[in-house]
């Protein structure tokens, strides 16, 4: 019997069974082990990363966060790292590391890493922590019975790894531990509220409430008593009750949709900023609070000065640190990242076991303009999920069946409408209908939501789409 053949062997059998992963690479940082256990955790095939370049295998890794350069380079052991980060999948790994630098003699050739998933583990233990805050608070719940509950979210639930998020996360991240105001702009469905939560839970206020309301879905007489409070007597049927602002002392109020508020209102919140007090509607006393303010606008907040939405004076004073999230049509490759996640989010909720999406699909992704963002990217991933055979291994396209218009280039506004055979009325026109179009489908069909962002007055939205649509039939 060869020893050397069977050592070999033996050696391959451990490597590749065993449940804790391997990586190796050598002095030139190529990876020159890479066991099967590895490959699950990272979400990758040995065969996409051995005889390959560390950071070309993993761009989001450079010289300064590679564990196994680090000791490379450092010719020191690091013991028991524990490391968050997001596999080729999209979903979120928790791991225990050891890197190891390797000698021959007084040489380093190369470095070895062991990782141990625990992605199992943490995810319990959160859910458990989530369980028992849940129990902590139910006894406050009557008291409190006006709060939207809130879901939480942090850092580590904003997916992507476009240049631009991974820069706004690190600001957010820098700035959740001071009490300065943010302003936070982005089209709908982009993630905004998903950024506040993170800088309020990644902060020294993480322990206090966090409180979200949106300014446009309240008339300003009754915004007014659900931000200040209102004391018995200030009105007819007037009882005492505080606001959003007291119950939110010590934490974060969230204020959505900013430049919808009422210029008078935002008068009043203006001086909130500057004396550090409120007063309830009908009382006389003034009521110190200490109170973040995060805001956030779908609209470009100079563009929302300039029509008069938004004080220029309280735009100056909120405007502390600036946020704005771009749109998934300007991050195309964080699609296939959050395509994944959505579909690993979804096979535990349905039950399935859907692996990715076909080539075809993502091809289709890559093209389309995304007028919801990350939140339509989401409801699509859904509903095809819901709508896909139970055997299903990747989602294919006749699975969005509630989303043909995706796999439709006519509903981009890229789409190439000129064929110079009609006259110059007619291509005005259907730049008007995709754009009325898009707008529509972002704001779900709300006329007067849609006609405030287009500029235009309720009734000529509804002139224009009787004439468009009715054309279209």
């Amino acid at each position: 019997m060869d020893k050397n053949a069977f050592n070999n062997a033996l050696l391959q059998n451990i490597l590749h069974n065993i449940d804790i992963g391997i990586h190796v690479i050598d002095e030139n940082r190529k990876t020159i082990v890479y066991n099967d256990a590895m490959g699950r955790i990272e979400g990758l095939d040995p065969t996409q990363v051995l005889n390959r370049d560390l950071l070309e295998v993993f761009p989001s890794l450079d010289e300064n966060s590679s564990t196994l350069i680090n000791a490379l380079t450092e010719k020191k052991p690091i013991f028991n790292k524990a490391q968050i980060y997001i596999n080729s999948k999209g979903k979120k790994i928790f791991t225990v590391n050891t890197t190891l630098p390797i000698f021959i003699k007084d040489k380093v050739v190369g470095a070895l890493e062991i990782a141990k998933d625990i992605t199992y583990v943490k995810e319990l233990s959160e859910k458990l922590m989530d369980l028992q805050n849940e129990l902590n608070i139910s006894a406050q719940a009557n008291k409190h019975s006006n709060k939207k509950k809130i879901k939480k979210y942090s850092f580590i639930d904003i997916i992507g790894e476009d240049e631009k998020i991974l820069e706004l996360k690190e600001i957010a991240k820098r700035a959740s531990n001071t009490s300065s105001s943010v302003l936070i702009y982005g089209e709908t469905g982009t993630g905004k509220e998903l950024f506040a939560q993170s800088i309020h839970y990644g902060g020294n206020r993480k322990d206090k409430p966090f409180i979200a309301q949106n300014c446009a879905a309240i008339p300003e007489t009754l915004l007014e008593g659900i931000l200040f409070g209102t004391e018995k007597g200030g009105f007819t049927g007037a009882v005492a009750r505080e606001g959003i602002f007291e119950q939110a002392d010590g934490g974060t109020l969230l204020l959505d949709e900013i430049n919808s508020m009422s210029e008078a209102l935002q008068s009043k919140l203006l001086r909130v900023l500057q004396e550090g007090y409120i007063r309830r509607i009908g009382g006389l006393k003034d009521i110190p609070i200490d109170v973040r303010i995060i805001a956030t606008t779908n609209e470009d907040p100079l563009l929302s000065i300039k029509k008069g939405r938004l004080r220029k004076d309280l735009y100056y004073r909120l405007n502390v640190i600036y946020l704005k999230i771009p749109p998934l049509r300007d991050r195309k490759g964080d699609i296939e990242i959050l395509s994944n996640h959505f579909i690993n989010k979804y096979n535990y909720i349905l039950n399935r076991n859907i692996l990715g999406i076909d080539d075809r699909v993502l091809e289709a992704f890559y093209k389309y303009s995304w007028p919801g963002n990350v939140r339509e990217l989401e409801n699509v991933i859904e509903s095809a999920m819901n709508c896909a055979p139970l055997n299903r291994k990747y989602l294919e396209k006749e699975d969005f069946i509630t989303n043909a218009n995706i796999f439709n280039d006519s509903n981009s506004l890229n789409a190439n409408v000129f064929n110079l055979d009609k006259p110059l009325p007619y291509y005005l026109e259907e730049i008007e209908r995709k754009i009325i179009l898009e707008k529509l489908k972002k704001n779900q069909n709300n006329i007067s939501k849609t006609a405030k962002e287009l500029g235009i007055k309720r009734q000529t939205l509804q002139h224009k789409i009787k004439k468009y649509f009715k054309r279209a039939k």
